[in-house]
């Protein structure tokens, strides 16, 4: 039980980090671009608000899909493994003994534990699943949490660099305090997703931070240059 919800929680933090980074950087580097060339907010937020539309769209499927097909690949899997239990036992039983034996297990009790897997085959497939494939268990209705966890950070994420556009009197202003916003988030973003990942938090920090600044700057000057 404690692995199932130590397993969710991982899965949670980093569909978090792929929305909110995706979120952040895309409708930031869009905002500023457009801010170049377009004369007013207007045209700038309506932009921006159809680009996070589309971005929620695509990211939220793109981590559905991603969800089902790993369900499906660890379902055909096992499925195999199934398959051999019932048709080559024996092979499939020292399998078991093979993987304690080399965790230093000796082989008489290597033996005994491995009979005693055996004789449930559903655990006996997953076991086999986790230490001969290497391959956890997908947590139900992970494909559906992955999609609305990821489009919900992405709409939070692209909101904050859009935001400014709503309450400033043009473009450039809001050009500006978008830029305040987005990079005191990215700084906040950086320093959490470096926290839960175990980086260094100063050089995640930085480094989130100015991947976000690069993207925007890049947007900004191509959209000038074009213009």
């Amino acid at each position: 039980m404690g692995n199932v919800t130590h397993k969710k929680s991982s899965d949670f933090v980093k569909d978090i980090i792929i929305g909110v980074s995706d979120g952040l950087t895309v409708p930031f580097a869009l905002t500023a671009g457009l801010s170049g060339v377009l004369d007013t907010n207007h045209l700038v937020i309506v932009s921006g608000i159809a680009e996070i539309a589309a971005g929620c769209i695509s990211m939220g499927l793109g981590g559905f899909l991603s969800g089902e097909s790993e369900k499906d690949h660890y379902d055909s899997l096992s499925n195999n493994e199934y398959y051999e239990i019932e048709t080559i036992p024996d092979s499939e039983l020292k399998e078991v003994e093979d993987v304690f034996l080399d965790l230093g297990v000796d082989d008489d009790l290597s033996k005994k534990v491995a009979h005693q897997i055996s004789l449930n085959k559903d655990n006996w497939v997953e076991f086999m699943m986790k230490f001969e494939i290497g391959l956890e268990k997908p947590v139900k209705n992970r494909a559906l949490r992955s999609g609305a966890t990821i489009a919900g950070s992405y709409l939070v994420g692209g909101l904050i660099p859009l935001s400014p556009y709503f309450f400033t009197p043009n473009n450039h202003q809001g050009l500006i305090w978008s830029c305040i916003v987005t990079i005191i988030a990215l700084i906040f973003f950086g320093y959490f997703k470096s926290k839960v990942t175990g980086q260094k938090l100063i050089a995640g920090t930085v480094k989130v931070t100015l991947i976000g600044i690069a993207a925007a700057s890049a947007a900004y000057i191509l959209a000038k240059l074009v213009s």
